[in-house]
């Protein structure tokens, strides 16, 4: 996006997407001490958010109607976040490490042939909440780019700078997260920050070794960087992958947000839709207005190569179509699974939380994970589906939860 990122009535849901800060596809933290971590690392919330909203005894596993096709990909994914659910701890408060150990040792072997019934052996479904969802949609997209510039490819995609950094305790206060604001310090020493997106479209990083890509169209960019991780294609059909390594630091404007406040999205004359491509087509009809408005949105998005066969997520592991969702932490273990029952019924079924976005936050509010490609892009630019949310949690959840 995932920004996050980012999303709220149907003509505006990916408003709502749009209004997220950065989003979407997060790495793992930098092992750098001093660079933007990924805008998916949330810090814990106070304990026990989701307990305080209710948690309760969901409907039978029997009656969600689990399919095997769905509960195969998922059992994919709950494999794949093993390594982290056993290790890290639950801001929510639902579970403990200890607590998912058992299924992911039953997991490690189990046939995908069989897993509706690996689902329903190892896990109760629990509501928290009124289990009453909201869920938008995210994609992996694919614009037209190559590695080295060449005539057309001229829009450059950056690395993370070396000079973006977060103050020492003495030059800034902290920000309302309690961190140390990122910024640059300039030639005087004196703390600065960081180049906004106009002054990096205009120039401010150039020259300095920064681009690992060259991209045909800022438009794209500017979508691909609200995602958070994307492809490259070149002419000659080789593609880059590129997934998110951090953030200017400055604040993230939705500007499909902007467009709403000044009248621009609707169904009158001379008004646009709201979804990704109807705000694009705004963008593309009004170049110099369009350019402005994509400026109003001072956060800028660095990118890393990625190597592995799909994007990351929030919980560090890869995230696979139609079968991942980003969620808030503080209401739904990442890696738990989850299922869906909406009035958008290609988005219904079983999913595994694995990642995080700006504006998915509460009970119930997801975030579905389409993969790449048009398609994808489709689907996730107008996704916008309510209905019910359960989550499958390590059986003996409620008897523990209960005795606390």
């Amino acid at each position: 996006m995932p920004c996050q990122p980012l999303r709220l009535l149907a003509a505006l849901a990916l408003i709502a997407l749009l209004s997220a800060c950065g989003r979407v596809i997060p790495p793992p933290r930098s092992s750098a001490p001093v660079v933007a971590p990924p805008s998916g690392v949330v810090a814990p919330p106070l304990p026990a958010t989701a307990v305080l909203a209710g948690v309760a005894s969901g409907p039978a596993f029997a009656a969600l109607g689990v399919k095997a096709d769905d509960a195969a990909g998922a059992l994919v994914s709950f494999r794949e976040s093993c390594p982290r659910l056993t290790t890290r701890s639950d801001p929510s408060g639902l579970t403990r490490p200890e607590d998912w150990k058992p299924a992911c040792a039953a997991a490690a072997n189990w046939p995908t042939g069989q897993a509706t019934r690996f689902f329903e052996a190892w896990f109760e479904p629990v509501k928290v909440g009124a289990g009453q969802a909201f869920v938008t949609g995210y994609y992996e997209p694919e614009i037209a780019g190559v590695r080295t510039r060449q005539p057309g490819y001229d829009v450059p995609v950056y690395a993370l700078p070396p000079d973006l950094v977060r103050a020492r305790e003495s030059d800034a206060p902290p920000t309302d997260k309690g961190v140390q604001p990122l910024g640059r310090y300039d030639s005087e020493g004196k703390f600065q920050p960081y180049y906004d997106r106009a002054a990096i479209d205009a120039g401010a990083l150039g020259g300095k070794g920064l681009e690992i890509g060259w991209a045909a169209d800022p438009v794209e960019l500017f979508f691909l960087q609200i995602q958070g991780s994307g492809r490259l294609r070149g002419p000659d059909g080789t593609v880059m992958r590129i997934g998110y390594a951090g953030q200017n630091g400055l604040p993230y404007t939705g500007v499909g947000s902007v467009m709403r406040q000044r009248g621009l999205l609707g169904s009158g004359a001379g008004q646009y839709s709201g979804s990704m491509q109807g705000i694009m087509q705004y963008i593309r009809d009004n170049p110099d207005a369009g350019r402005a408005l994509m400026r109003e949105n001072k956060s800028y998005v660095f990118f890393r190569e990625l190597t592995g066969d799909a994007p990351l997520g929030a919980l560090g592991v890869p995230v696979r179509a139609r079968s991942s969702v980003a969620a808030d932490p503080a209401y739904v273990p990442l890696g738990a699974p989850v299922w869906l029952a909406l009035d958008r019924a290609e988005a219904n079924g079983l999913w595994i939380a694995q990642d995080t976005g700006g504006a998915i936050k509460g009970a119930n509010r997801f975030d579905s994970f389409w993969g790449a490609g048009p398609e994808a892009r489709q689907i996730a630019g107008g996704m916008s589906g309510r209905g019910e949310a359960v989550l499958l949690l390590p059986r003996g959840t409620l008897k523990r939860l209960s005795a606390q």
